[in-house]
């Protein structure tokens, strides 16, 4: 579908975004990704960067001129120490960016809209894994009740117009787990879980200090499969129907951290919890059998095999990752 398209990706240069275009350039597609403080990574003569910030208008229009398909990879994001501290941070950039670039992609007669939502939006299910249709069953945990209404609003605006307006353009939402993999963030300031551990393990911090008592469980995916299911779900979904896309299966950090130290070797480290620190939700599971049904994806690296090629490819270009 998109060999000779011409695709934008926004968020070019951050961690969604070059992986979304390294695969978009091997299915043969005209590449244009933005970035806006972070210098692009990927260095290819058959991307067109454009540095803009997506919270002005003009320069939303301009950089969806001429395009037929945007993966919307641009994000205000943090860890969970910014959420804490700072509940606010990621609402109204995020707002702004994403109304923005979807009135531009309609102007500009986008054929398709590619957007992505998070598992932080659904309401707390406790041990079960949430599905897709109790998105708005209740209020998102308290921790991400602002950035949870975030991606809430934006999936109406998507569901807008991709069936509320006379003349309509295809919305595509996909609602991940935690991503992991090379290209991550592994700034401890804004590093999500997974990134944040390895770099500790890899460092052979001692002790390793883990925020909350380590029991916390996540749906952990690894990046290509991920960018798999993505565009997957940019082919075979042609108006708003949220999937979840994840592994399927729940990892504690202690579990994490225990594979991370097999990997490494390493047999004696020294590991400190701090249940003073912000944890974020005790539980996370998601419900990924529609994304099997819809879309025949089913996540084919285990958190093993993906920890070992990420600390491969961390230990390979941690200089330029802190």
């Amino acid at each position: 579908m998109f060999q000779g398209k011409n695709v934008l990706v926004t968020g070019g240069s951050g961690f969604v975004g070059v992986n979304s275009i390294a695969k978009l350039l091997s299915l043969g597609v005209r590449v244009r990704a933005t970035f806006h403080k972070k210098p692009p990574v990927l260095n290819d003569a058959r991307i067109e960067y454009v540095k803009c910030d997506l919270r002005m208008m003009d320069d939303c229009r301009r950089v969806v001129a001429g395009m037929d398909y945007v993966f919307m990879c641009a994000a205000s994001t943090s860890g969970a120490a910014v959420i804490a501290s700072t509940p606010l941070v990621h609402v109204t950039p995020n707002v702004v960016m994403n109304s923005q670039m979807l009135e531009a992609a309609y102007d500009a007669k986008v054929k398709k809209f590619i957007w992505i939502s998070s598992n932080a939006a659904y309401p707390p299910t406790g041990d079960r894994p949430v599905a897709e249709e109790e998105m708005f069953a209740g209020d998102p945990h308290d921790v991400y009740f602002g950035a949870g209404w975030m991606k809430r609003y934006t999936e109406t605006l998507c569901r807008l117009y991709s069936e509320k307006l006379k003349v309509k353009m295809a919305t595509v939402v996909v609602r991940p787990s935690n991503i992991y993999g090379p290209y991550d963030d592994f700034d401890f300031a804004t590093s999500h879980v997974m990134a944040a551990t390895i770099r500790k393990v890899v460092e052979r911090h001692s002790p390793i200090e883990v925020w909350g008592t380590g029991d916390d469980i996540r749906d952990l995916i690894y990046i290509d499969d991920f960018i798999e299911a993505l565009i997957l779900a940019a082919e075979k979904m042609d108006t708003y129907d949220p999937v979840n896309i994840g592994l399927g299966i729940g990892h504690s950090i202690k579990d994490i951290l225990k594979i991370l130290f097999e990997l490494e070797g390493w047999k004696d480290p020294v590991v400190r919890f701090d249940a003073k620190k912000p944890s974020m939700i005790p539980k996370r599971l998601i419900d990924t059998a529609k994304a099997e049904r819809l879309l025949g994806f089913k996540a084919a690296t285990d958190i093993r095999e993906g920890a070992r090629r990420t600390i491969e490819w961390y230990k390979a270009n941690r200089r330029a990752q802190v």
